[in-house]
């Protein structure tokens, strides 16, 4: 989980529009977010194992 207080700074707006950035809905994560799911890798993984992405399927070689 990411500090509260960073989270609620995201989400006010920026004072410059290149100082924005992506946290993941579910835990607040800045770093490994992913744009077209709009979430982080860990949190990725545990929605795609548990079926709740329409489309990702978990790899098995």
């Amino acid at each position: 989980m990411a500090k509260t207080c960073l989270v609620v700074k995201q989400k006010r707006p920026a004072k410059f529009s290149t100082r924005n950035y992506n946290r993941c809905q579910l835990c607040g994560r800045a770093r490994a977010y992913y744009r077209k799911f709009r979430c982080c890798r860990c949190c990725f993984r545990m929605l795609a194992s548990k079926g709740q992405i329409p489309g990702v399927r978990k790899a098995s070689w």
